[in-house]
């Protein structure tokens, strides 16, 4: 599984949860926008660029659900993971740290779905449960 961090996350961010993954021995990858796209890619075009490579997951702080851009969500079968609008609310180290904490079980779930689905991921971590997002 290759896990995507959007662009509205650090890319320091996506290479230390990349390096935590190896470490663990998983045989996943994590990605920037800024590894594969340049910064101002649209989110059209790397939705259905992910889409065509397949075995995607997204992680973005971005709510992706206007019209365009949540129709190309539903239609890429793309596993995303919205962080909820609280993690605004939070600086750089609380928000690394939180997602650190969910990582594990952000990547039992996306293990676990066969073709697209949307999450919410809540800033409370309430033992790793998420909640079904409709796309």
């Amino acid at each position: 599984m290759k896990f995507f961090v959007d662009n509205n996350l650090p890319p320091a961010l996506a290479r230390a949860l990349h390096e935590l993954t190896l470490h663990e021995g998983d045989h996943h990858e994590v990605a920037h926008l800024r590894d594969k796209f340049l910064q101002n890619t649209s989110d059209l075009e790397w939705i259905e660029s992910l889409a065509k490579e397949g075995d995607w997951a997204v992680i973005t702080h971005d709510k992706l659900n206007k019209g365009l851009e949540r129709e190309a969500l539903r239609c890429a079968g793309l596993i995303v993971f919205f962080l909820d609008k609280s993690w605004s609310n939070h600086n750089y180290w609380d928000k690394a740290q939180r997602l650190v904490q969910w990582w594990p079980a952000i990547i039992d779930q996306a293990e676990r779905i066969s073709g697209g689905a949307a999450f919410t991921v809540k800033w409370n971590y309430r033992n790793g449960k998420f909640e079904q997002t409709k796309i």
